[in-house]
């Protein structure tokens, strides 16, 4: 085995270089080199870390740690293709990459601890001969990562779907508490609108901010995170942000523009003073910079406030010459987004209507009647009339 050819292969990486940095990665270029230069001590270490990475990664070999960093990579090739543009100079390069990666990962660890063994004394055999193999084997080629990035995407934003925006980073969500339509109970018209939106969104074509606001419980959160359900929606995505960390939308922002995917940015259960960071930088993501908002981005909100902002009586009253205008600005938030939606709180007969749906989905046998009657105490007694709070009085018959 020419391990100085190998070496020489990995150095000259130029389009992967973002994987390089990776643990397994390094660990494998690390023993690569001692294995080139004669290192015995460095490259049994090496060896070791490599295989202690493989398994904190989940895999069982170098191929398929390698297959699944291509796959996922956020490098320059990649995104390339998933935009459907090509550079002949960086094909070039991202194919001698996997080349290089396929070499690597197609060495047999008897090859290595036969260097190894060949390198370091006879104190080191023993430990040599127990130590732990990884799978050799290329699970991987150029044509089928160039097929996958041009098919399905391509770095996180390919791999998963929801995601929370904190401290700056991309945060993925594998299993995102996204609901079916069939969960959702009501409320039709206001579902309505905000699917048309976001279809509009998967077709290209130009929409609206939207704000969802009204009583707490109404399911205005799970009407935005059912949307992952929607009918040819395998390109949207929801980036959930909490008002702390809308300082660093702006530059989210600006490294979602010309992505494949769409995607919603989630602000939940959003109430601001309007001297707040927040609120002066979420002003200008909906209506004030001047750069516009992607056309494969759109700011979804949740408020139980229709104004946002928090408003005590004495900034009402004032001491100003003119209160009005400081009212108007102070609800000028709100009317940045282009469509508001109304969850309004249930009357008695709605209440109870969904009081009857959720006891037949969660097997309540009592009569109607006495249902009802139950129903009605416990709506008194907790002061509302949502979803959540007929959901809530049917698991307490359970």
């Amino acid at each position: 085995m020419n391990f100085k050819h190998m070496l020489a292969c990995l150095q000259g990486i130029t389009v992967y270089k973002d994987l390089l940095d990776q643990p397994v990665l390094s660990a494998a270029l690390r023993l690569t080199r001692c294995a080139a230069h004669g290192d015995g001590l460095g490259g049994l270490e090496a060896y070791t870390d490599v295989f202690y990475r493989l398994q904190v990664a989940g895999c069982g070999g170098l191929g398929e740690w390698l297959g699944q960093a291509l796959r996922w990579s956020e490098g320059p090739y990649p995104r390339l293709c998933e935009g459907g543009r090509r550079d002949p100079a960086l094909e070039q390069g991202a194919r001698m990459d996997v080349s290089a990666f396929a070499l690597l990962a197609s060495v047999d660890c008897d090859k290595w601890l036969g260097r190894l063994g060949q390198l370091l004394d006879n104190d080191y055999q023993g430990v040599l001969t127990g130590l732990p193999r990884w799978r050799s084997g290329v699970p991987f080629s150029f044509e089928a990562l160039t097929e996958a990035y041009r098919r399905e995407g391509a770095g996180l934003l390919g791999k998963y779907r929801a995601f929370c925006w904190q401290d700056g980073q991309l945060i993925p969500v594998p299993h995102p508490d996204s609901p079916d339509e069939d969960d959702l109970l009501g409320y039709e018209r206001q579902r309505e609108a905000v699917r048309r939106n976001t279809l509009a969104l998967l077709e290209g074509r130009p929409v609206n901010n939207i704000l969802l606001y009204g009583e707490s419980g109404t399911g205005k959160s799970a009407t935005v995170k059912s949307l992952l359900h929607l009918p040819g929606a395998e390109d949207l995505r929801i980036v959930q942000a909490d008002k702390e960390d809308l300082g660093g939308l702006p530059a989210l922002i600006r490294t979602l523009e010309g992505r494949r995917q769409k995607v919603i940015l989630f602000i939940d259960d959003l109430a601001l003073d309007q001297d707040s960071t927040a609120y002066s930088v979420l002003k200008t993501i909906l209506e004030g910079s001047v750069a516009p908002r992607p056309d494969n981005v759109a700011v979804y909100a949740t408020s139980n406030r229709r104004h946002l902002v928090r408003q005590s009586l004495s900034q009402r009253l004032g001491d100003e010459v003119d209160r009005t205008e400081t009212i108007r600005e102070t609800t000028s938030l709100a009317d940045r987004f282009g469509i508001r939606v109304l969850f309004q709180g249930l009357d008695k007969g709605e209440f109870l209507s969904f009081v009857d749906q959720l006891a037949d989905r969660h097997g309540v046998t009592l009569p109607r009647e006495e249902l009802h009657e139950r129903a009605t105490v416990w709506e008194r007694y907790h002061g509302v009339r949502t979803p959540r709070a007929a959901l809530q009085f049917v698991l307490s018959l359970s």
